[in-house]
């Protein structure tokens, strides 16, 4: 066991690794390459963004500290951290990769891991409160906010170990027969282990989203209303999203633990299936947002603040006649009230 952990901090181990499952190996810095990379890091830089408005926006208005809110917020919070993870993951690659120790390249490779776990266990905590929801469960108790917390806190644990299961020793050092040709450092049966959790837990998730639209179209089944509705049909698309975006990667995954070393080609080409894969979590804060009118406004009023006091900045000091009038909350106007929060301008009969 000392002498396994002992290769963790080998400078050659990588390449050894890489030269027995690579036909070739990327050695080369290319005008193409640089273009990619750039392409890659300007949409991770729009994922951590996106994902961070919806994650200040849920954080900021306590109408969205409900459970379903909340599990929709560490959601976004494993695509944030996605974002980081492939866009390390892009500029530790191609020569870099060769210079690797098997700690960093763990490091590097566990950390995608373990934000896919998250996002995996995240979509199963938001299909059960959705059940409960629907199907009048009950699952919480008084102590909810505590259980939620919990469930949140479990799923970021669970995600750790198996993120981390190489790091402590699955992996294929010193036997590479049994090596990944996509993940040439972990083990075939890892991979396979990986990947049939996660398919494993997705179909519990669609047996579930199942179950909870026979509820609904049960006739003696009263349903909570239309914005239970509403928000079903905004986590069935992610769930949807999640499954088309992954599913390639996935199919690669199970490829390589069928197909003997440099025997399928198509496994050297596999970045493309997990950058594809990559745009779930570019997407996610989309469908957010256009599900959801309140949310949407949430995640836009810090650029709308920004305008606001764009226009300010112009117009101090301009010409005279301009007063301030208060302006209505969202919630204000939702419910028809005129509670004053915040102030605009007026020029003549134009509000600005």
């Amino acid at each position: 066991m000392g002498s396994l952990y002992s290769e963790y901090l080998s400078p050659s181990k990588v390449l050894e690794h890489y030269n027995y499952t690579k036909e070739t190996l990327d050695t080369q810095e290319t005008t193409s390459r640089w273009v990619a990379l750039v392409i890659i890091v300007l949409i991770c830089f729009t994922i951590v963004v996106e994902n961070l408005m919806v994650l200040i926006a849920v954080a900021r208005n306590s109408k969205f500290h409900s459970a379903m809110y909340l599990f929709l917020g560490n959601l976004a919070a494993s695509d944030l951290l996605t974002g980081v993870a492939f866009v390390a993951n892009t500029l530790l690659s191609g020569p870099v990769t060769l210079g690797l120790t098997p700690l960093e390249w763990f490091a590097r490779e566990g950390s995608a891991f373990i934000t896919l776990s998250a996002s995996v266990f995240s979509l199963l905590a938001i299909a059960i409160e959705r059940h409960v929801a629907i199907a009048k469960v009950k699952l919480y108790g008084s102590d909810k906010s505590c259980r939620m917390l919990l469930l949140i806190v479990a799923s970021w644990l669970i995600s750790l170990v198996l993120g981390g299961l190489p790091i402590l020793g699955w992996n294929c050092l010193g036997h590479l027969e049994a090596c990944s040709t996509v993940l040439p450092l972990y083990t075939k049966h890892y991979v396979l282990c990986v990947v049939t959790i996660f398919s494993v837990i997705l179909l519990a998730i669609v047996a579930l989203y199942i179950r909870i639209y026979c509820v609904v179209r049960s006739s003696h089944v009263d349903v909570t209303g239309p914005q239970t509705l509403a928000l079903l049909k905004t986590v069935t698309i992610v769930l949807g999203v999640f499954i088309v975006c992954w599913l390639p990667a996935f199919s690669i995954l199970l490829l390589d633990y069928a197909c003997p070393v440099r025997s399928c080609p198509v496994l050297y080409k596999a970045h493309y299936f997990f950058a594809f894969a990559t745009l779930n979590s570019l997407l996610n804060p989309v469908i957010y947002t256009w599900r959801s009118r309140d949310l949407r406004r949430e995640v836009l009023r810090p650029l709308q603040c920004c305008r606001r006091a764009a226009g300010v900045q112009g117009r101090r000091g301009g010409t005279p006649g301009h007063r301030l009038l208060p302006l209505r909350s969202s919630s204000s106007l939702e419910r028809g009230t005129h509670m004053p929060t915040s102030p605009t301008f007026l020029e003549g009969n134009t509000m600005v």
